[in-house]
């Protein structure tokens, strides 16, 4: 939000003396209290103030809100008078139906807010007398100015109100080659975001594109317009996209983040050129194109590797390998994960280590080889234990005891097919108490035997590097 100055205006007679009588007298005041307030005032001024006027009178009697607008009449700003007094019947009613929804509702009316009303009385007379005499350069600063003050939760609806002002006024500025038009698409777009219309939001950052296209022209804050127009740009096309992909929406969604990209490597800026890399990458696997999601992840993570960004090449690591996976690339996939492990290991990225430990977990046991299964399965539970992530904790616990079950499924197995005492009795043990069952190396079973030379052959054989010590299978 722009923090504007503090208004050193000249105030007119009747404000001015309605000021120095605030705070306004609350409105749920009884009448019977109000008629002695009046009778009072008017003794007070009887004996104290002989010879005030009526206007004078009535600057102490009205409300400050009320002050203003006869101000404003009686200087001749009609314009301004119409506009305020329609904001001001929009914020009553906004108020009366906010506090029927909410009990805990403390918005103030505004007449009980007077730099609010000098702010609209300052800036919208400065923007009439500026519109009478064809300013429109001016008359935008103004609205803008009062766009700005009303930048916050509380009074958004009457930034938008100035903001939708703006962009008529800067369709009638021609002496800055389109800056104002460009600054007006780029709030009306935001507007539009907010609000959840993202289709209106890219056609006025389109438009905020375009017009800053060659352009050296910066914001306030010293930030170069284009920059933002591909970023206001490349923000919307990626929620649009979003939308198009959960339904199922594949070809529209990868049109328009083909878009996307293109406008990042316009805007040669690595960063944002990474970004619509990585949601491409992802459209194409949403889409079964296997081949073209790897060759772009692939620039993604060159591009994350040129920039040092560990966290994005994990990214690009987790994403290749859910590409190998759908292809049936298992061993590929294992690959790609333990490097996503080192790196979230080495950024203590929680999340990722639990992400990436779980994705390793299911491809081991769906492989059938649950001792490798239940020890990242294990790692990705004790790992949310130490978050106290509840509902992440419970999923990895599900999985971790499924491999564990099935780990222990394979032994007792071993110890069913051997069919002698010695298995016998480890059996019976294991009913007395339900604890968990080691295998017993002397057990030579054929299923065992046939389990471990797989395992040393298969392409999984490849032992896991260490972990932290705290993610470590405690005993």
């Amino acid at each position: 939000m722009t923090t504007l100055p503090p208004l050193c205006m000249t105030r007119p007679k009747l404000t001015a003396l309605a000021r120095q009588k605030l705070p306004c007298s609350p409105r749920t005041i009884p009448r019977s209290q109000l008629i002695k307030e009046k009778d009072d005032i008017d003794h007070y001024l009887e004996v104290n103030f002989k010879g005030l006027s009526k206007e004078e009178v009535a600057a102490y009697r009205n409300s400050y809100k009320k002050n203003i607008c006869v101000d404003m009449l009686r200087d001749g700003y009609h314009k301004s008078f119409t506009e305020l007094f329609a904001l001001m019947e929009k914020w009553d009613a906004l108020r009366e139906a906010a506090k029927v929804r909410s009990l805990f509702w403390l918005q103030r009316p505004l007449e009980e807010q007077p730099d609010k009303l000098d702010h609209f009385y300052y800036y919208l007379t400065r923007a009439e007398a500026a519109e009478r005499k064809e300013y429109f350069e001016e008359v935008y600063n103004n609205l803008y100015a009062l766009a700005c003050y009303f930048n916050n939760s509380e009074d958004k609806w009457v930034r938008n109100h100035f903001y939708e002002r703006c962009f008529e006024i800067a369709q009638l500025i021609k002496i800055d080659g389109g800056k104002k038009e460009a600054e007006a698409h780029a709030h009306m777009g935001l507007l539009f975001e907010e609000d959840g219309q993202l289709l209106e939001a890219a056609e006025h950052y389109e438009a905020f594109h375009q017009l800053t296209q060659g352009r050296i022209w910066k914001d306030e804050t010293g930030r170069v317009l284009n920059l933002l127009a591909c970023e206001s740009l490349l923000r919307t096309y990626r929620l649009l996209s979003d939308k198009m992909l959960e339904n199922k929406e594949y070809k529209q969604a990868i049109r328009i983040l083909i878009k996307a990209s293109e406008i990042a490597k316009e805007g040669n800026d690595k960063k944002m050129e990474e970004e619509a890399s990585y949601y491409l990458g992802l459209a194409h696997l949403a889409a079964g194109e296997y081949e073209t999601a790897l060759a772009v992840l692939n620039t993604y993570a060159n591009i994350s590797a040129d920039l040092d960004d560990d966290l994005s090449l994990g990214r690009a690591y987790e994403a290749t390998a859910k590409v190998l996976q759908s292809q049936g690339q298992m061993a590929e996939a294992v690959k790609y994960l333990k490097k996503m492990v080192k790196i979230a290991r080495k950024k203590f990225q929680s999340l990722d280590f639990v992400r990436a430990s779980t994705m390793l977990g299911d491809i081991y046991n769906e492989k059938g080889y649950y001792n490798k299964a239940s020890e990242y399965f294990q790692q990705a539970f004790d790992t949310t234990a130490e978050l106290t992530n509840i509902p992440l904790m419970d999923e990895t616990k599900v999985h971790y005891g499924i491999a564990k079950a099935h780990q222990m499924m394979l032994t007792i197995n071993s110890y069913i097919e051997s069919a002698d005492l010695t298995s016998l009795d480890c059996l019976l043990s294991w009913k007395e108490n339900r604890s968990d069952i080691a295998p017993d190396p002397t057990i030579g079973g054929s299923r065992r035997s046939t389990m471990e030379s797989l395992y040393q052959t298969s392409e999984f054989s490849e032992e896991p590097r260490g972990f932290p010590d705290n993610q470590k299978k405690k005993t």
